[in-house]
């Protein structure tokens, strides 16, 4: 049976639904351009998780080995397997009605694990789902993934359950690939501000500077504070910065009145008004700022990202 139509072009494409305007899709080493989507071997968990209403959860998990005509005893035993590893044994005899979100999401999960594919293919899978569910189900697919060592493929616009779930992420603007890495590579170098606006939470913070002078000048210069940083090149330009990786430090020559405190449970974000825009900053749960103080921000430079002003792309 050839899977239903997912929302992204790019799982339509891989699945066979949609035809590539250039280039190969390549499945266990094989271009399979041209190969039907129900010879793909492929399995897709959906949003809007899509099981059969009138059938029960035995039946919705089993339906696809039914109807690659496994045998009743070795499908049976499938389907117990799969129930045992998504923990929902006691569930089997229920209907989709009877479930709730989570359950359900489980269930389309074991329909799709049941079939032992060569790729997953997961469709925003948790939007539905409330944020404690949401952890608890980014949890549990991690896990399966593991266990199974199934090759998968999962669009989300939640940075995190990229960052928790992907071993290599690409993160798309209007259909363009932007970068591909792992999740240190994206975090920790992205290529252009694009990806470190989009990757983390809060964000980088991308603060506009000067530098006069050749390469290896200590003089970066922001809203005519000079900061002691070797920038990259001269002109003007973005430094990108982690709030783990900016302190409030007394003495620090670049200041700015503290406009917002958030605090986290384990971490305060400090949001600090600059002469160039707002700056956030993590500091300890234990540390005594408040709206309106006057601070002093320093800036880890080991851990700077620079960016060319007008194009955004990293340097």
């Amino acid at each position: 049976m050839a899977p239903a139509a997912a929302a992204n072009p790019h799982l339509n494409i891989i699945a066979g639904l949609e035809e590539p305007t250039e280039g190969q899709v390549r499945i266990g080493g094989k271009d399979v351009i041209g190969v039907a989507p129900a010879q793909r071997d492929i399995a897709m968990v959906f949003q809007s998780y899509a099981l059969y209403p009138t059938m029960s959860v035995y039946d919705n998990i089993g339906f696809a080995l039914e109807m690659r005509k496994v045998p009743k005893a070795q499908r049976d035993q499938r389907i117990r397997e799969v129930a045992a590893m998504l923990q929902i044994e006691p569930l089997l005899e229920r209907r989709p009605a009877q479930l709730s979100g989570g359950q359900r999401q489980r269930v389309a999960m074991g329909r799709a694990l049941a079939r032992q594919p060569q790729i997953f293919l997961f469709d925003e899978p948790l939007s539905n789902l409330d944020a404690k569910l949401r952890v608890e189900m980014r949890a549990e697919i991690k896990r399966l993934h593991q266990l199974s060592g199934i090759t998968s493929v999962y669009v989300t616009h939640d940075q995190i359950e990229a960052m928790t779930l992907g071993s290599r992420i690409a993160v798309m603007k209007g259909g363009v690939l932007q970068q591909l890495g792992t999740p240190d590579e994206i975090y920790n170098r992205p290529a252009n501000t694009y990806v470190a606006s989009f990757i983390g939470s809060p964000t980088m913070n991308l603060v506009p500077g000067h530098n006069g002078t050749a390469q290896g000048n200590n003089n970066f210069e922001i809203a005519l504070t000079q900061l002691p940083m070797a920038a990259p090149r001269a002109g003007n330009l973005l430094m990108g910065v982690r709030p783990e990786h900016v302190s409030l430090v007394d003495d620090a020559p670049w200041r700015g009145e503290v406009s917002v405190v958030e605090p986290t449970g384990a971490d305060t974000y400090v949001v600090v008004k600059t002469g160039v825009g707002d700056v956030t900053v993590r500091v300890s749960a234990q540390a005594h700022v408040k709206a309106g103080d006057r601070v002093g921000l320093q800036v880890a430079a080991d851990h700077v990202s620079w960016f060319d002003a007008g194009t955004g792309v990293r340097i």
